[in-house]
């Protein structure tokens, strides 16, 4: 019996001793130079590598929006007129996609990158590639929406202000468009109805 246990202690002396030294090993396979391996996951704003769990806390602005540019102060657009209705997600990364109300061969997909600035209140900068039907050569220029807006108390609403430039390829603006923004959150409940 005391060399049975003898024996099973020695075996887990060494299971233990080899669970220790493997914990503070380091693989450099295929590394040679002794680079660091870029991260696989990160929070924005975060330097220390993590993944995201599930169960962290996402941000109240992370969703899909019912959004109406609405102009004010445009030449030649009366105020108050709806210039885009469009459906876009938030998501916890902090990027946006814009499915716009635009014809597709326009260009009616865009991106953007927001960022919380506290109590409410956030920052957009959106880019999307803007295609006149007409010319088959190439895209008109890229097209840059800017947003500041403030999620309502509920957190089912967010309004703010709005500034579109449209460049060409060169970089020459073509158009500036400014305005109010409007919009209200779609939850797996929405229905068709309430989107008119």
């Amino acid at each position: 019996m005391k060399t049975t246990f003898k024996k099973l202690a020695a075996a887990l002396s060494v299971v233990v001793m080899g669970a220790l030294l493997a914990a503070t090993a380091s693989a450099q396979c295929g590394n040679p130079t002794g680079a660091k391996l870029h991260r696989q996951a990160w929070r924005v704003g975060d330097p220390a590598a993590s993944l995201i769990l599930a169960s962290d806390a996402v941000d109240p602005i992370v969703g899909m929006w019912q959004v109406k540019f609405i102009s004010e102060g445009n030449v030649g657009i009366t105020d108050g007129t709806v210039i885009d209705n469009t459906f876009v997600q938030w998501h916890a990364d902090g990027t946006e996609i814009m499915n716009s109300s635009r014809p597709p061969s326009t260009g009616n997909f865009c991106l953007g990158i927001w960022q919380n600035l506290g109590n409410g209140i956030y920052k957009l900068n959106h880019f999307g590639i803007s295609w006149d039907p007409s010319v088959t050569t190439g895209p008109q220029g890229p097209a840059n929406i800017r947003e500041n807006i403030t999620l309502a108390k509920d957190q089912n609403a967010f309004s703010g202000k709005f500034l579109i430039m449209q460049y060409d390829e060169s970089g020459n603006v073509l158009q500036k468009l400014t305005g109010n923004i409007a919009a209200r959150r779609i939850t797996v409940e929405t229905h068709v109805s309430n989107l008119f």
